[in-house]
C-alpha cells in the first residue's frame, strides 16, 4: 500500500473504532472511574489495558475464543464489576465519603506507590481488558479490519491510537463531571454503574 492508501485505511480504522469505543460498555466504566480518581491515572490504566487487548485481538483475531472462551471472560468481567459495586457500598456503609476515600482503589499515577496503589491500578487494567475482550463492538471491528486489510501492524496502530484517544476523552469527561457531583453522589453513581454492568454481563452470559 502507498502512503495515500495507508492514510485512508488508518483514518477509516481509527475513526470507526474511536466512535464505537465512545459508546461501548468499557467507556462507561472509565467515565465513572474518572469521577472518583485522577483522570491521568484512569487514562494510563485504559491505555495499558487497550494495548494488551489490541495486541491479543490483532494477533489471534477470531481464534481468541478457542484459547479463552468468551463465556469465561464475560463471567470474570461481570464478577469484577459486582466486586467494585460491593467495595463501594462497603465504603459508604463505613461513612467514608471524604474526598480521598471516594476514590477507586489506587488513585495516584505519580508519587510513591505501594502494594495498594499497584493493586488498584492492575485491577482497573484487568477490568477494562476483560470488558474489552468480552465480545464488544471494538473487538469485533478490529477482527473485521484484520480480515479486510490483512495488515496486522496497520490495524494495531490504528486501533490502539483510536482507543488511547477515546480513553483521554472519557477520562477528561469523567473529571469534568466530578466538579458537579458531591463525593457521596459519585459513590452512589459508581454503585449503580457497576451493578448494572456486572448484572447485565452475567445475565447475558448465562442466558
Amino acid at each position: 500500500m502507498d502512503f495515500a492508501s495507508l492514510s485512508v485505511a488508518f483514518a477509516t480504522i481509527a475513526g470507526t473504532i474511536f466512535i464505537a469505543e465512545l459508546t461501548d460498555k468499557d467507556a462507561l466504566l472509565m467515565l465513572t472511574l474518572a469521577t472518583r480518581t485522577s483522570p491521568i491515572y484512569i487514562f494510563a490504566a485504559g491505555s495499558v489495558a487497550f494495548a494488551i487487548t489490541t495486541t491479543i485481538i490483532v494477533s489471534v483475531g477470531s481464534a481468541l475464543v478457542r484459547v479463552i472462551p468468551v463465556f469465561w471472560i464475560r463471567v470474570a468481567g461481570g464478577a469484577i464489576m459486582l466486586g467494585y459495586a460491593f467495595w463501594t457500598l462497603a465504603a459508604i456503609a463505613r461513612g467514608r465519603a471524604g474526598e480521598e476515600t471516594s476514590e477507586a482503589p489506587g488513585g495516584r499515577l505519580f508519587g510513591r506507590w505501594g502494594r495498594r496503589e499497584l493493586a488498584g491500578f492492575m485491577t482497573i487494567v484487568l477490568s477494562l481488558a476483560l470488558l474489552d475482550l468480552a465480545g464488544d463492538a471494538t473487538e469485533l471491528l478490529t477482527i473485521v479490519f484484520v480480515a479486510e486489510f490483512k495488515n496486522l501492524l496497520l490495524v494495531f496502530v490504528s486501533a490502539l491510537s483510536a482507543l488511547v484517544l477515546a480513553s483521554a476523552v472519557e477520562a477528561a469527561l469523567g473529571s469534568s463531571l466530578r466538579r458537579f457531583l458531591s463525593s457521596r453522589r459519585i459513590q452512589y453513581l459508581s454503585v449503580v454503574v457497576f451493578l448494572v454492568l456486572g448484572a447485565a454481563i452475567l445475565l447475558t452470559s448465562f442466558a
